[in-house]
C-alpha cells in the first residue's frame, strides 16, 4: 500500500497537460519555455511543485524522462514510459498529442458513467439518511412519551438517540471508505486487489463489460507503443499494465517469457488463454502481414466504439445494484416499522 496515498495528478490535469505540450512541441516551442509555463500555471500546488522540480531539472541539463521519472507516482505508468519513448525517437509532440486523447477519451467515459447513476445514489442516500431518522427519533420520543426516558427502538437494531445515530453512521462511513480503497487500489494497480477484479469479472453483464474497457486500452497502448518504436517486451508489458484489469495484467509474465523463447506475439497470447478471438485473430493477421501497427490502430477503434456499450451494460449493472439495495432497504423499514406497530397494539390489548 506504499503508494496508495501518494498524490497522483488527476486525469482531467493529465489530459489538459498533455494537450498543452503535444499543441507546444509540435509548433516547434521550446520544452524549456513550455515547462517554465507549466510551472507558473499549474492549477494545484502539487502540479506546480512536480513541474517546477521538472522544470529544473531541465534546465540544469537532463533529460525530460528522468525528471519525470523523478516525480515517481505523481505521473501515471503510461505518461512516464510514453515521455522517454518520444525524447528517444524525437515524437514528443505527437505522443503528447496522442495522450491527451487516450485521457480525454477516458474522462468522457468516466463523466458519462457517474451522470448515470447520480440518481439512483441520491435515492440510495435518502433511505439512508431516513434509516438514521428513524433511529435518532425514536429516543426523542421515548423522552416524550410521559416521561417515561424509555427509547424506542423502530428498527429493531439496539441503536436509538444520539449514541445510535454515531454508531450506525459509523458503520455507513466505514463501508464508504472500504469501497473507496478497493476502486482507488484498483486504479493504481495494488495487487492485494486483484483476486477482487477477477471475481467480478465473473459476474454477468459486469465482466463482458469491464473486458471490453480493458481491451480497448490494451488495443489503443499496443497500437501508441510499437509505433513509438519501443523495444517488443517492454510495449507489452506496458500496454498490458495499462488495462489495469488484473485478468490481462496476471498474464503480463507469461507472455513476456513466450516472448523470450522465441514465440510469436499471436502465440503468447494464444498461451496465456484469456483473451477473445476476434482480438487474437486480429493480431495473427496484423502480424503475419507485417502491418500489427495499424491493426492495433483499428482493433482499438473498433473497441471505443464498442465501450459505449459496454459502458451503458456497466451503468445499468450499477444502476440495478443501487436500485436493489434502496429497494431491499424499503421493504426492510416496511416490514420493521408494520411488526413494531402489531407489538404496540398486541401491548395495549393484552394491557
Amino acid at each position: 500500500m506504499a503508494n496508495l496515498f501518494t498524490a497522483r495528478i488527476s486525469l482531467r490535469d493529465c489530459a489538459a497537460l498533455c494537450r498543452r505540450l503535444g499543441t507546444a512541441l509540435t509548433a516547434g516551442i521550446d520544452i524549456r519555455k513550455v515547462l517554465s509555463r507549466e510551472a507558473q500555471q499549474g492549477r494545484t500546488l502539487a502540479m506546480r511543485r512536480r513541474m517546477t522540480a521538472i522544470n529544473d531539472a531541465v534546465n540544469q541539463g537532463e533529460g525530460l524522462a528522468p525528471a519525470v521519472a523523478a516525480a515517481r507516482d505523481y505521473f501515471p505508468p503510461l505518461f512516464q514510459e510514453m515521455v522517454e519513448v518520444g525524447e528517444h525517437t524525437g515524437h514528443q509532440g505527437e505522443i503528447f498529442s496522442q495522450l491527451a486523447d487516450h485521457y480525454e477519451h477516458q474522462i468522457q467515459l468516466r463523466r458519462n458513467f457517474l451522470a448515470s447513476i447520480t440518481w439512483p445514489i441520491f435515492q440510495l442516500s435518502i433511505a439512508l439518511a431516513v434509516v438514521g431518522f428513524l433511529i435518532w427519533i425514536g429516543a426523542e420520543i421515548g423522552k416524550g412519551a410521559g416521561g417515561a426516558g424509555k427509547d424506542i427502538d423502530f428498527l429493531g437494531f439496539g441503536l436509538t438517540g444520539n449514541r445510535g445515530l454515531a454508531i450506525y453512521l459509523s458503520g455507513v462511513a466505514a463501508v464508504a471508505i472500504v469501497l473507496f480503497l478497493v476502486i482507488r487500489a484498483a486504479n493504481r494497480g495494488m495487487i492485494w486487489v486483484r483476486p477482487i477484479q477477477l471475481g467480478v469479472m465473473g459476474v454477468p453483464v459486469l465482466g463482458p463489460a469491464l473486458q471490453t474497457l480493458a481491451l480497448a486500452r490494451l488495443a489503443w497502448s499496443m497500437q501508441l507503443t510499437m509505433n513509438a518504436g519501443m523495444e517488443l517486451r517492454r510495449a507489452l508489458r506496458l500496454s498490458l499494465k495499462s488495462t489495469s484489469n488484473a485478468r490481462y495484467i496476471g498474464a503480463t509474465e507469461p507472455i513476456d517469457r513466450a516472448i523470450a523463447g522465441g514465440n510469436s506475439i499471436y502465440d503468447a497470447f494464444c498461451r496465456s488463454r484469456c483473451f477473445p478471438n476476434d482480438f487474437l485473430d486480429t493480431l495473427q493477421v496484423g502480424e503475419e502481414s507485417g502491418s500489427l501497427v495499424e491493426s492495433m490502430a483499428h482493433l482499438s477503434k473498433q473497441y471505443r466504439e464498442q465501450s459505449r456499450a459496454a459502458l451503458a451494460a456497466l451503468t445499468m449493472f450499477a444502476g440495478i445494484a443501487i436500485w436493489a439495495m434502496v429497494a431491499a432497504l424499503i421493504i426492510f423499514l416496511i416490514f420493521r416499522l408494520f411488526f413494531f406497530y402489531m407489538g404496540v397494539l398486541n401491548g395495549a390489548l393484552s394491557g
